[in-house]
């Protein structure tokens, strides 16, 4: 259990850095894949369901991202991370993140 709080405080200290950019740069688009595929993976983990993956892990979209495009494709690929059979962090980053 300290390990998943560990896990959920650190993508939350990562998430607050990235959303005081004032754009949406490539690293920042990078990074918030990363942080979406470890907030998947450790929601996964906990036995979620899809529908509260989705919404926590899009507000952390929504709340790091300017610009609606990139919104938009962060959210797409965050579905297609919640669908996937993959858990672990590493093998949804490389899915997905590359």
């Amino acid at each position: 259990m300290r390990k998943t709080l560990l896990a959920l405080i650190s993508i939350c200290i990562a998430a607050f850095a990235y959303a005081n950019s004032p754009s949406d740069s490539s690293a920042i688009l990078s990074e918030q894949c990363k942080i979406s595929a470890a907030a998947v993976s450790t929601l996964k983990n906990l036995r979620y369901g899809n529908t509260s993956i989705r919404k926590d892990v899009a507000s952390l979209i929504n709340g790091n991202l300017k610009v609606q495009e990139n919104k938009d494709a962060a959210q797409q690929i965050l579905n297609r991370m919640v669908d996937d059979q993959l858990s672990s962090v590493s093998a949804l980053e490389a899915k997905y993140c590359s």
